[in-house]
């Protein structure tokens, strides 16, 4: 028994009789002598075909004490060596110098003839010297007494396995600090909105109550003073506003109430708020009133909004003569809003970069246009907000069209088309 268990000593040395090179630790076995050589000459012709075959794992075998006895042609692709340059070393050669220094090869080979497998992820080495990350699986391999013939080893490259993992991982993480840092702006945004109303509702309240002369007499030149505090009262309440609205879309707080709504009424509502800076400007508005019913499913404050917000930008960028024509119209399963202005236009490549947050066309310190960067962010999110989208055209030097997209109401547009 004793002489039994020296022959399957699970060591990473040569078997005994075998001229060892000090310069060479993993010296050539003679396999051919072995009983092992033997079971795998006389094996099964087709099997042994077939494993040669595989070209997608490293399938071999290992004598009792860890030596190359059999090699196919997906452990040379893997691996880098031939058959010859192989067999009869230490299989000792795959594992970094860390895990031979450490034993782990000799442990596996153990664990596999105590267990009948052992199973392992970690990095393997090729022939050039360079890893990969791998999947191995180790089973003991016994003869009809019990007696241990060797181990068959099946290898796997799992690289670009673990590279997507890991990427997915990595995504994964980030996604979440980005939620995290949004979360945070968020409410931060939210606070300050909160904190800011309160003193300038105060301004406004108290400059109201100078011009109406309850604090005494105001000179033309006082009253002159308030108007524009007034008006520098209501420019930042917009801001704040919009920075409230972002903040509220951000954190997905924002509600809607959708109902059956006629877009040329929303038109004719709106446009008297822009009528004066239009005027002032000395652009020409124009609304083109389609000749039937544009009913769409939105929000009305919403839909109010980002009328609003585009016809403002459309006679802010318009230079003094220009024009801003406003249409409606429906297609297929959509009505529209569309606003035109004869601006300088949008280049093609800043088309999209439009409806980011924070972002404003030619905008510099030294420019004149005023606001926050949000308007367009804000309008396209509660357009998609409620099931429709706002999208643009333009051409450098000949203007841009913006246009509102929301569900028609297919309902009520029937029983219209029915009444006429």
């Amino acid at each position: 028994m004793k002489e039994k268990a020296e022959t399957h000593s699970l060591s990473i040395h040569p078997p005994k009789g075998t001229d060892a090179s000090a310069e060479s630790p993993t010296p050539i076995t003679p396999i051919g002598q072995s009983r092992l050589a033997d079971a795998i000459k006389h094996g099964d012709r087709i099997y042994q075909l077939m494993v040669d075959s595989v070209r997608d794992y490293a399938i071999f075998m290992l004598d009792p004490n860890g030596h190359v006895a059999s090699w196919n042609k997906g452990a040379q692709r893997l691996k880098g060596y031939t058959a010859d340059e192989i067999i009869g070393r230490h299989f000792s050669e795959f594992y970094p110098q860390e895990d031979v220094v450490s034993g782990k090869p000799a442990r596996e080979l153990t664990v596999a003839a105590a267990e009948g497998r052992f199973e392992d992820e970690g990095f393997r080495v090729r022939k050039d010297g360079s890893t990969f990350w791998a999947n191995v699986i180790i089973t003991a391999v016994r003869d009809d007494d019990g007696s241990l013939l060797g181990f068959a080893k099946v290898t796997r490259d799992l690289t670009e396995r673990r590279a997507a993992e890991e990427k997915a991982i990595a995504d994964a993480r980030r996604l979440a600090r980005s939620e995290a840092a949004n979360s945070t702006k968020s409410e931060f945004l939210a606070a300050m909105s909160h904190e800011l109303r309160t003193p300038l509702n105060a301004i406004a309240g108290y400059t109201e109550l100078l011009i109406l002369g309850l604090g005494g007499p105001v000179t033309e030149e006082q009253a002159d003073y308030l108007e524009r505090i007034g008006k520098s009262q209501q420019h930042l309440m917009g801001i704040i506003s919009d920075l409230l609205n972002f903040s509220r879309i951000e954190a997905g707080h924002l509600s809607y109430e959708i109902t059956s709504l006629s877009l040329a009424t929303v038109i004719e509502a709106v446009t008297p708020m822009v009528e004066p800076a239009a005027t002032k400007k000395g652009i020409k508005l124009k609304w083109d009133a389609p000749r039937g019913e544009c009913l769409a499913l939105g929000d009305r404050a919403r839909v109010d909004q980002i009328l609003l917000n585009l016809l403002s930008n459309a006679i802010r960028y318009t230079a003094s003569g220009g024009r801003v024509t406003i249409t409606c119209g429906v297609s297929g399963k959509t009505a529209s809003i569309g606003v035109t202005d004869t601006g300088p236009g949008i280049p093609p490549e800043k088309q999209e970069s439009i409806f980011e947050p924070f972002v404003q066309l030619g905008r510099s310190l030294s420019s004149a246009h005023e606001g926050t960067g949000l308007g367009l962010s804000i309008s396209r999110n509660l357009a998609r907000g409620m099931n429709g989208d706002l999208t643009v055209s333009s051409k450098l030097g000949k203007g841009s069209t913006f246009i509102l997209k929301l569900p028609r109401d297919l309902t009520l547009s029937s029983s219209v088309a029915g009444l006429a």
